[in-house]
This record gives C-alpha cells, structure tokens and sequence, in this order.
C-alpha cells in the first residue's frame, strides 16, 4: 500500500487547533465579565436618566455625611453611651469599619483598578453631585464600611439591625445616585463589608471574654 501523500496528510488534519482548556474558561471568564460590565453600566445610565429631584439633595447631603464613615462613628458614640451591650456593639461596629476600609483602600481598589463613571458623559444632574475621588472605583468603600458597621452592631444587638442595614443601604445608593460609583462597586461593597464584620466579630470574641461589658447589662427581676 502506498504511503499517504503530503497533500492527504493535510486533508486529515483539523481545520482548527484544539483550544486548552485553560484558555477556553478564561474566554469564558471575559465573556461573562463583559456582559455584566455592559448591565453595571446599564443600571447607572439608568439611574443618571432618572430625574427625582425630590431626593437629590438629600441622597446628596447623604452621601457627604457618610465620608470617612461620620456616621457610623456619631452612632457608636451614642451607643457607647448606652449601656454595656450597646458599647460592645459600637465596639465592634468600629473594629468591623477598620477591617472594611483597609480591605476595601488597601487591597481591593489597588489591584482591581477601575476607573470612575464618567458622570458628565451620563448627565448626572449638578444638583446630585459630591466631590469626585480620586480613587479607584471598585470597591466603594463607603458602602463596606457602612455595611460592616451596620452588620457587626446589628450581630450584638439585633433591635438596631433594621435601621443600620436601611442606613447602610441607603449610604451605598447614594453612591451610585450621586454619580460616583457604578452599581456593582456598591454589591462588592456590600459583601466585602459582611466579610469584614465577621472578621472583626470573629477576632473580638476570641480575645476578648465572653462576660466583657455584661455585668451591668442584666435584666432586673422583679420581687416578690
């Protein structure tokens, strides 16, 4: 039998090259990723085109207020104030901020570097707008702050779970009504910030005691 021609070794060969596997789930990966870059973007077009004057200001004055996390800070001092249990609770609310501001400057905006919206291109009204940071955009560290003070007070007293989780919410729209934020720098935000409040709850119940703070937090019986 006579050997096979050049020209029959080329018939047989594939039309394309096997694609690693590796490299099939990183087209995968880019794929997916650039279609939920495409809804991020959706979302806070949509916002922008949204007029609610009404609640610009107040999303606005918001927003300010929750620089450098002044507001969760304003409430742990209250509730440093207000007993044993509460003062545990602002203890932990602030220990849960530390851990989400570091993870959220520190590591997650220098190695994700995403750029922020482009809030004249979206004709983000005036009346909505706060300063620009100049910071990467991803996460939004406001609202893993906001998230994790409301997460770690909310876990050591669940009577201001509601109000601190609506609070924390509404910190993180404002970021995306504000045009400074996408959408889904605030949903990092979010999750970075839970993670953050059970790590700082985690660290504070092992090193400190379990009856830390609670001899004066005992429910008076009555007598008789």
């Amino acid at each position: 039998m006579s050997e096979p021609t050049t020209g029959d070794q080329d018939l047989t060969r594939p039309l394309t090259r096997p694609v690693a596997p590796s490299d099939g789930l990183r087209r995968v990966a880019s794929a997916v990723l650039g279609d939920l870059r495409a809804v991020d973007g959706a979302l806070y077009a949509a916002v922008a085109a949204t007029p609610t004057p009404t609640l610009d200001r107040t999303l606005r004055r918001l927003s300010h207020a929750a620089d450098h996390s002044k507001i969760s800070f304003a409430i742990a001092g209250a509730l440093a104030l207000s007993g044993a249990r509460p003062r545990r609770a602002a203890l932990a609310g602030v220990g849960a901020i530390a851990v989400a501001s570091a993870s959220a400057n520190l590591l997650g905006k220098r190695l994700v570097h995403r750029d922020r919206p482009d809030r004249e291109a979206a004709r983000v009204t005036v009346d909505r707008h706060v300063r620009m940071p100049t910071s990467a955009s991803f996460p939004s560290g406001h609202t893993a702050s906001a998230v994790a003070f409301a997460t770690a007070v909310g876990t050591v007293l669940p009577a201001a779970s509601v109000p601190l989780g609506a609070l924390a919410g509404a910190v993180g729209y404002s970021r995306v009504h504000t045009g400074v934020h996408y959408p889904g720098d605030v949903a990092a935000g979010a999750v970075l910030g839970i993670a953050s409040a059970a790590t700082a709850l985690a660290v504070g119940s092992a090193r400190l005691p379990a009856s830390f703070g609670s001899r004066r937090f005992r429910w008076a019986r009555p007598r008789g």
